[in-house]
């Protein structure tokens, strides 16, 4: 009798365990040399109807001042992009040191341009299946974008009692790519669980997305003309796609021969264009080979691959080789004991995962920014300008349509005496959205251009102008 009362007691202990908050502070890492010089916490949070999805989360506390400094809650895009991107590859405190790669474990170093110098940042792998997070069962792995910005209000609502420290901080959604959407989404439901009076009441302030989707559509259709503007197609193949195309590119009449036939001309001249940064090598695809311990990966989206093997004077630069760090950093297992996932729940862990079964059943997050805009919002939105996938072209069209005043025009702005980007500014009763290119910056700009960024964030964060 007593061995049973023990088991059951034992069994309820850890469903408790899984189904509420699971929070660790995490003061090493391997890599990285010595103690954290930032506090660093993991955890999951369940969400759902069961909490049958478990979502891991990594929170770094401000290097600044925590109590008065605001927080960030960021998504890297995808969907299925793990935070742990964002932390080492955008703005977190830490980053590999891909040059003393040597066939070990990726060391780290730190990020002198990490945001959380002046902000606290939670890091979000979502939805389930994306970087450490999972579901308890094969359906639970089914989302949609209405139903992970659900699962994301959820998920911020208990993360928030369970960190009641954070309820008084200003508060801001953050993310790029696909974030144009995810922060759209989510902030909706901030607000109207605020207006309906749901706990705990967030200091919402407003959001900033960067190289942000917002309409797959209408971003994809200025990647024409956004090639001719960066003398990627000629001024006759432009004249002659615009004019047969009526200025459709995407999904064009297929019965119209010429544009057919001119789309097939732009085809041709950027298909050997990296579209993430179009000054930047286009990667080749990866011959397979076996992880450093000798096994392989079970995944094709994110293997090791050959160039880690190749001495360092012979490896070529392609900015995704320095993403195979990450994997095999991340599936190591003293790696996975420091950030206290839990064992057997997650197979190898994979950057973006393409396999979740996710619907996307927002085709247009525009009337989500233009409802946004006039709920006392700042709002920054910002874009590397030598980004082809989402053309700064097609953000400035869609934030003309809000049909916001211009309070500031276009002007460069600068960082260290140099030009870092070109902004702008709109503002009426209700929104105050600032607009800024990132010099140089592709997607995603923190990513390239790590010092205009923070420059950037910092002064906006601080109401002091770009």
């Amino acid at each position: 009798m007593v061995v049973l009362l023990t088991t059951l007691v034992v069994v309820l202990n850890i469903i408790s365990a899984y189904s509420s908050s699971w929070e660790f502070d995490v003061p090493v890492l391997p890599g990285y040399p010595g103690p954290l010089p930032f506090k660093l916490q993991t955890g999951y949070v369940g969400v759902g109807d069961e909490d049958e999805r478990q979502l891991f989360y990594y929170l770094i506390e401000s290097e600044g001042d925590p109590v008065r400094d605001p927080l960030l809650f960021w998504f890297p895009g995808g969907p299925g992009v793990s935070g742990f991107y964002a932390l080492v590859c955008e703005i977190g405190p830490l980053k590999f040191d891909y040059e003393a790669f040597d066939e070990d474990l990726p060391s780290l170093v730190a990020n002198p341009y990490s945001w959380t110098k002046f902000a606290s940042v939670l890091f979000i792998d979502a939805p389930a299946g994306a970087g450490f997070s999972y579901a308890t069962s094969e359906n639970g792995y089914a989302v949609s974008d209405t139903i992970a910005a659900e699962h994301n209000y959820m998920f911020l609502r208990k993360w928030l009692l369970s960190h009641p420290s954070f309820i008084r901080n200003r508060f801001y959604l953050a993310g790029d790519s696909y974030g144009g959407k995810t922060v759209a989404l989510l902030a909706s439901e901030i607000i109207k669980g605020n207006e309906a009076g749901l706990e705990p009441q967030i200091r919402f302030q407003g959001y900033m997305i960067g190289n942000p989707v917002v309409d797959e559509d209408k971003d994809h259709n200025e990647q024409t003309p956004f090639a001719h503007r960066m003398g990627l197609i000629s001024d006759e193949y432009f004249e002659m796609a615009k004019s047969s195309c009526g200025g459709e590119y995407v999904n064009p009449d297929p019965n119209n021969v010429e544009c057919k036939y001119a789309l097939q001309l732009v085809k041709e001249c950027i298909q050997h264009i990296n579209p993430q940064h179009i000054l930047e090598p286009k990667c080749r695809e990866y011959p397979v080979i076996q992880r450093l311990d000798n096994s392989t990966f079970g995944s094709k989206e994110q293997r090791p691959i050959n160039f880690l093997l190749l001495p360092k004077q012979e490896r070529h630069f392609c900015r995704a080789n320095g993403y195979v760090l990450s994997a095999l950093w991340a599936n190591n297992s003293t790696v996975r004991e420091a950030l206290h996932v839990r064992e057997g729940t997650v197979g190898d862990w994979i950057e973006f995962n393409h396999s979740i079964p996710y619907e996307h059943n927002v085709a247009s997050a525009f009337e989500h920014h233009r409802l946004l805009s006039k709920k006392g919002l700042h709002v920054l939105v910002y874009s590397g300008d030598h980004d082809l996938s989402i053309p700064y072209m097609s953000t400035l069209k869609w934030i003309h349509r809000l049909n916001i005043s211009v309070d500031e025009q276009w002007r460069p702005w600068m960082v260290d005496g140099q030009v870092g980007g070109y902004t702008e500014k709109y503002m009426n009763k209700k929104v105050f959205l600032t607009f800024a290119t990132i010099k140089g910056g592709g997607h995603t700009a923190p990513e390239y251009m790590p010092k205009e960024c923070f420059a950037m964030a910092d002064r906006w964060l601080s109401s002091y102008p770009l």
